[in-house]
């Protein structure tokens, strides 16, 4: 059976918290105390560089929820979205650990100036030589709107128009310096040639901003840009700006293609190259040495996650800013609710039950990515032959070194095997892997 290669990354989800501290692998005492160091992140990113993965996404937040049941000890009890350390941060010690993984912060529209979060990135980009991406969100929860002076954030769909023009003034900052502008010459003297360095003088409806920024253009320029909008207008910002989308894929090959030929379609009426655009459709799989060992791992996964049902709750709470602690666990969620969080998600509950969703969750609904290396890259190249690209994205919110091996050094080296994925870089750049094949 031949297919064509696909890509593979690791959404970092839950940020850079705490990860394994309810491991039974959760490593010595000492490691769970200092869970904000980069020691395990440091040993996720080698893994992924040796399995030759495009990136990793840093998730992020930058509040402690309190939506369900009108506080935050829930989250806080579980480390649930709180607590989360800057992405920005862990991105320098992950790229003096590794020779090429990319790795995309999470920077949202709604928290930074355009030219603050210009800045921040063409900096990393620079330190790194090339492996940068922003994960392009646009904020949903109002506790975070209100930590930085709002009341509450602005309509779903006009937080993407912010999102357009933020995109828009960001990566024309990131231009703002010719490729030749720096001379470096010191017999002249001219270090840089102010004629091929341009103010961008914008003035538009959310944002002024003079330009230029105050350093040459990093080695990828534009760097790409992450998204994940599931709703219609996440969908057309995603079609627009994105580089490589973050998607569910709606449980089965069928909705993902869908999903897939949507984007593509909008991407190419808007006159982009719909090859350029990398869908990364998320993969929770649970790999051991037999059939058996997985399934029994996923299993208990699945208990531990439906006994902490006030955990789920109050993620599905989050995301939406419902209160699903008011609701019967056993009757329909109700088909009147509305929502200025995560519309694709609450539209995929609905009709549901709570306990409905939540043992969805705990099994990590849709396809199973549960056996041996060999089964789980044979169901991989099966589904991506069926949706025709372009790769998955590895999430577990609470992983440990155990999971990192299983991963990178067991099912991965299956895959390439296979020649399913890269077996080594072709580039040195996170642009240039992304457009590799």
């Amino acid at each position: 059976m031949s297919s064509k290669p696909f890509h593979l990354a690791w959404f970092l989800s839950q940020g850079f918290g705490p990860k394994s501290w309810r491991s039974q692998w959760s490593g010595s005492d000492s490691d769970l105390k200092r869970w904000m160091m980069p020691d395990l992140f440091i040993d996720l990113a080698q893994g992924m560089d040796r399995a030759c993965m495009d990136y990793m996404i840093i998730e992020d937040s930058s509040n402690i929820p309190y939506t369900y049941q009108g506080s935050h000890d829930t989250y806080l009890k579980y480390a649930a979205s709180a607590p989360k350390l800057d992405p920005a941060v862990l991105v320098p010690w992950l790229a003096q650990a590794t020779k090429t993984v990319g790795l995309v912060p999470t920077l949202s529209v709604s928290e930074y100036p355009p030219y603050l979060a210009a800045r921040l990135v063409n900096s990393l980009d620079h330190v790194t030589e090339g492996r940068i991406g922003w994960n392009c969100v646009t904020g949903s929860n109002d506790g975070a709107a209100q930590n930085y002076g709002h009341e509450k954030h602005k309509p779903h769909d006009e937080r993407y128009d912010v999102a357009d023009e933020f995109a828009d003034v960001v990566t024309r900052l990131w231009e703002a310096w010719d490729k030749d502008a720096m001379v470096l010459d010191p017999s002249i003297p001219m270090f840089a040639d102010g004629k091929k360095v341009h103010p961008i003088n914008h003035e538009g409806k959310y944002f002024k901003v003079r330009g230029p920024i105050n350093a040459p253009r990093s080695p990828q320029g534009r760097v790409p840009i992450v998204q994940a909008g599931g709703s219609p207008r996440g969908m057309q910002f995603a079609s627009r700006w994105a580089d490589t989308i973050i998607t569910e894929g709606g449980g089965s090959p069928a909705n993902m293609k869908a999903y897939r030929d949507n984007i593509r379609a909008q991407a190419k009426a808007m006159g982009r190259n719909p090859d350029d655009i990398k869908l990364l459709f998320l993969c929770h799989p649970i790999v051991d040495t037999t059939m058996e060992a997985a399934r029994e791992r996923a299993r208990l996964e699945g208990l531990a996650a439906e006994r902490d049902v006030d955990m789920l709750l109050s993620s599905m709470s989050r995301l939406t800013g419902i209160d699903f602690g008011q609701f019967d666990l056993d009757q329909p969620i109700p088909d009147h609710l509305t929502t200025n969080g995560h519309q694709s998600a609450l539209a995929k509950w609905k009709g549901q039950t709570p306990r409905a969703v939540i043992t969805s969750y705990a099994r990590k609904g849709g396809i199973d990515y549960t056996g041996t290396p060999d089964h789980v890259a044979g169901l991989m190249q099966e589904v991506m032959q069926e949706v025709g690209g372009d790769g998955f994205l590895f999430f577990n919110s609470y992983f440990d070194r155990r999971y990192v091996m299983e991963v990178c050094d067991g099912l991965v080296p299956e895959l390439q095997r296979r020649g399913l994925t890269r077996k080594a870089y072709a580039h040195k750049h996170l642009k240039d892997n992304l457009l590799e094949f």
